[in-house]
């Protein structure tokens, strides 16, 4: 490398989609022969996203909570994402009932282009995913999956390697108190939601990971939302 030259572009991540993944780069730059992530005032570029579509792409991701949890509205906000970006999403169910529709269509998201799967049991909802991801078309999937759920282990490490042959993000709703295991070990980023109401119809949902297998568990994010009272 040039020695008078003091900083290097990474190029930019691409996929077949077309996707905007501007939140994904990151400027490295040279410091005495050692590489380190440049900071947002140094390059101009913010770091990476911690949480969202374009920081979900190619990974199982886990959200989990109980009682005052944000799961439903965080999972609705991505499918909105997902549908802004001309990404089709799905949402598949393994519980007896899934989402208010009309709470859906208060947010934006167009029901006409939203894939629902109502599977009986979480193995037969990972089946559907599998399916799904295998056809290369979808962006987000949702899995909505009951307390207690433990899926095959052959059958998650399938939709991990699918899930990053077509960067689909995968999102898994769990119902569990932070201190209990997450779905597996194919798990990239489990989070943790939390909810807090801020008015009528304002409420701020605050995100803890407890684990990040690429930004490590040290970021907090917090999103304000303003919604029908059911949407959480």
């Amino acid at each position: 490398m040039n020695g008078s030259s003091e900083q290097f572009r990474v190029r930019e991540l691409h996929h077949g989609r077309n996707r905007t993944l501007q939140e994904l780069r990151a400027q490295l730059v040279t410091v005495g022969g050692q590489v380190r992530l440049s900071r947002a005032n140094e390059s101009g570029h913010r770091p990476p996203a911690c949480w969202g579509l374009a920081a979900l792409m190619g990974r199982i991701a886990e959200l989990s909570g109980k009682g005052e949890t944000a799961s439903l509205t965080l999972a609705v906000s991505l499918i909105l994402e997902a549908q802004q970006k001309r990404e089709i999403a799905a949402w598949i169910s393994a519980r007896e009932s899934i989402f208010f529709p009309p709470d859906l269509c208060e947010t934006g998201i167009d029901l006409h282009a939203l894939a629902v799967i109502q599977a009986p049991e979480p193995t037969s909802a990972g089946r559907a995913a599998d399916k799904l991801l295998r056809s290369g078309a979808f962006g987000l999937l949702v899995l909505d999956l009951p307390p207690g759920t433990c899926l095959p282990t052959p059958l998650f490490a399938r939709l991990a390697q699918l899930a990053h042959r077509h960067e689909t993000a995968v999102l898994c709703l769990t119902e569990k108190p932070k201190n209990a295991p997450a779905l597996g070990s194919f798990v990239s980023l489990r989070v943790e939601a939390r909810r807090q109401r801020q008015g009528e119809d304002r409420f701020s949902c605050q995100l803890s990971p407890l684990k990040d297998k690429r930004l490590g568990t040290g970021w907090r994010d917090h999103k304000m939302f303003r919604g029908p009272g059911g949407l959480y």
